[in-house]
């Protein structure tokens, strides 16, 4: 049972990883009236998130990092997620997935993920 439990909050992890590209995707698109400015932060945003995640945040990272640096990484990188949720005017959606996180980073601590 408890393995089923952890199998399934590192699922949560990535389904919160992929999150953050949809939110920000979603506010790139929403922030503006100007089509080149909409294309650039709607696209470029989630691309330059791609690249951080994959130089220092994903299991097989060129550059990964560890303890204190891999806590602040993913409290900016999940905090981009909410803060562009609450600015693309959904509140209630920022607070559900930064709770989410936060239970979700808890349970990995817990569990030694």
């Amino acid at each position: 049972m408890l393995s089923s439990l952890k199998a399934f909050n590192l699922l949560v992890m990535f389904l919160l990883e992929l999150s953050v590209y949809a939110a920000v995707a979603m506010w790139g698109f929403t922030t503006t009236d100007k089509w080149p400015l909409k294309l650039l932060l709607g696209v470029g945003v989630p691309v330059g998130l791609i690249a951080v995640w994959a130089l220092f945040g994903a299991p097989r990272a060129t550059y990964a990092v560890h303890g204190g640096g891999r806590v602040l990484l993913e409290v900016l990188w999940f905090g981009s997620g909410a803060a562009a949720l609450a600015a693309s005017g959904r509140q209630g959606w920022a607070a559900a997935f930064a709770g989410i996180f936060l239970v979700n980073a808890a349970l990995r601590l817990l569990w030694n993920q």
